[in-house]
């Protein structure tokens, strides 16, 4: 999935995109590499970290279906948009859903160091599910 893929979907309520950064970066708190902080307007926030248990092992697949179901709200599996700050964690993410049993999710490798390159694409900061 390319940035203009992403823009067509943004306002389907069918497609959901997720951010795989950690939430200080999704919000726009702090930002290491890129010289914009925040996220893509309406993105979801799924840290990559958060499929893993203290071993580092990917938790158990009901437990990871569980949350990601929750987090697609009836949403197909192939509906959902991945994207972190190049592409490297979002993959995690799409892997957690394929061993979860939800396969298809899409990666938007450019993520979030491509997205702010074109500054008519929108930016968001703060958490607007809270």
């Amino acid at each position: 999935m390319d940035a203009h893929g992403v823009e067509r979907v943004l306002s389907d309520p069918e497609y959901l995109i997720i951010d795989s950064r950690a939430p200080e970066r999704y919000r726009g708190e702090v930002e290491p590499i890129d010289p914009v902080a925040g996220h893509i307007p309406g993105a979801a926030n799924v840290a990559h970290f958060s499929n893993v248990g203290p071993d580092g092992a990917f938790l158990p697949p009901e437990i990871l279906r569980e949350k990601f179901s929750a987090l697609m709200g009836g949403r197909e599996p192939g509906h959902c948009i991945f994207y972190c700050g190049s592409g490297v964690t979002a993959a995690h993410n799409a892997m957690a859903m394929e061993w979860a049993g939800l396969p298809g999710a899409k990666i938007y490798a450019g993520s979030w160091s491509e997205w702010i390159t074109d500054p008519d694409r929108g930016v968001e900061t703060g958490d607007p599910r809270s």
